[in-house]
């Protein structure tokens, strides 16, 4: 069986507005990608995030989410991520991978999320981040 691993965040602003992407393949989800060598999970997230939506995150200690699925046959795949706020707020997406960017509400970001893995990740990011 391969393993693959990819990093992310759930990166919310100062209104609590949920940072959400459609890649290109037609799915709306979290920014997030593939680990590269000698990288750590932290690194990986704050780097995709960047990469493809050109914000600047900082991600809170302690607020770490692992999802896992198969994505092709004989692959299994583990999906790391971090509750993240924004530093900045410029918007530019990745055009290779990113159809779009947006920050949404809650309701809202729940409503337009592909997959139930994200939906959960979402109301968990959202009750950790009013705990905060």
């Amino acid at each position: 069986m391969e393993k693959e691993k990819s990093c992310g965040a759930i990166v919310y602003n100062q209104n609590n507005e949920v940072l959400v992407v459609k890649h290109n393949a037609g799915h709306w989800d979290f920014p997030k990608g593939h680990m590269e060598k000698d990288e750590t999970e932290q690194q990986t997230a704050i780097r995709e995030v960047k990469e493809e939506t050109n914000i600047d995150v900082e991600l809170y200690d302690n607020y770490r989410y692992e999802i896992h699925y198969s994505p092709k046959e004989n692959v299994e795949k583990t999906v790391v991520f971090f509750l993240a706020r924004n530093l900045s707020n410029d918007t530019h997406k990745q055009d290779a991978e990113i159809a779009n960017i947006g920050w949404f509400k809650y309701k809202e970001a729940m409503t337009m999320l592909t997959f139930e893995d994200a939906k959960k990740l979402l109301k968990s990011s959202y009750e950790d981040l009013n705990n905060i």
